[in-house]
């Protein structure tokens, strides 16, 4: 993915070290076009003209194991890779398998720290650089840099912040393990907490919750699957929002307009949305949506006259 471009674009710019083979996943289907599309680590290693591998499985591939083997390498960097690393990988290269992490572990141990942290309304995050290993980032600590994270600041966002942090930190461990002058720490595992994997279903709005519990929600489910709700028959995405508290009487989703824009009755106040998707629609400023309301106030969350939501 992305996350990982800043580090292996360092990697092969600084003079110290030689990247001698990229291992990614298989191309695959993206767009409505459905075809095969490489995965950005594969077009920067492709263009620079390093050797490229996309095994399906790790495990028990005989071919990998002996590749890396044969290149005699000092280290393997693994960033969002997505899968574990087999066991008997793990010792080939003289320092092992150096991971880059979007947390400050042992918090958010797992496939979707940057968003679950948002999600949960962390006020800081960070980016650990860490010894691989056969647990799930578990393996002992090198550096831990931590940043802010601002209420308005989305997954998207923060992921680049911090995959531009990781590649950064990631080059002075290396640096200092090639020196001798750093060592892994070991994770305190009972304060250990997990990030798992985003389902689609997380997305759905339950307007009965506080306003900020669902901007959290807005914030930290992009690029997917978005927080979305329904709008008549079809889905709605809220891609951007703000938030106010305040005590009111309105039913929990009706949304209405406000100061040239809209707002969203939740729990002890209002959502503001400020980007908005509607199925089969192209993303819209709220002043823009609103003007495409025939009636001054929906309900979001339950059906609507289809002949209503057509008119959006």
């Amino acid at each position: 993915p992305e996350f990982a471009l800043p580090s292996l674009k360092s990697l092969i710019d600084e003079p110290g070290f030689e990247v001698l083979l990229v291992i990614t996943q298989p191309d695959k289907p993206r767009g409505r076009s459905g075809r095969p599309q490489m995965p950005p680590v594969k077009e920067e290693a492709s263009s620079r003209g390093i050797p490229v591998l996309q095994p399906q499985t790790l495990k028990g591939n005989v071919d990998i194991e002996n590749t890396l083997r044969d290149l005699a390498l000092d280290a393997v960097v693994v960033v969002a890779y997505g899968k574990m690393i087999p066991d008997a990988l793990l010792a080939i290269p003289a320092h092992g398998f150096i991971n880059v992490h979007a947390s400050l572990l042992p918090s958010f141990r797992g496939a979707a720290p940057i968003n679950r942290a948002i999600i949960q309304g962390c006020s800081k995050t960070g980016v650990s650089i860490m010894q691989i290993d056969s647990g799930m980032d578990s393996g002992p600590v090198f550096m831990k840099s931590e940043v802010d994270i601002p209420e308005e600041e989305d997954a998207l966002s923060l992921s680049n912040r911090l995959s531009t942090l990781g590649a950064e930190n990631l080059l002075k461990t290396l640096m200092m393990l090639e020196q001798g002058k750093i060592e892994a720490v070991p994770q305190d595992h009972e304060k250990a907490t997990y990030a798992p994997m985003l389902k689609k279903e997380e997305g759905e709005i339950d307007w009965n919750r506080d306003p900020r519990t669902i901007h959290n929600m807005v914030r930290g489910l992009l690029p997917w699957p978005c927080a979305y709700t329904r709008l008549g028959p079809k889905n709605l995405k809220i891609l951007k929002s703000s938030y106010l508290l305040e005590e009111h009487e309105l039913t929990p989703g009706t949304m209405f307009r406000r100061d040239h824009g809209l707002a969203v009755a939740c729990r002890g106040g209002y959502l503001i949305p400020l980007v908005l998707q509607l199925e089969g629609k192209k993303a819209m400023d709220s002043r823009t949506f609103s003007n495409g309301l025939h009636t001054s106030r929906v309900m979001l969350g339950q059906g609507i006259p289809e002949s209503s939501a057509e008119k959006l």
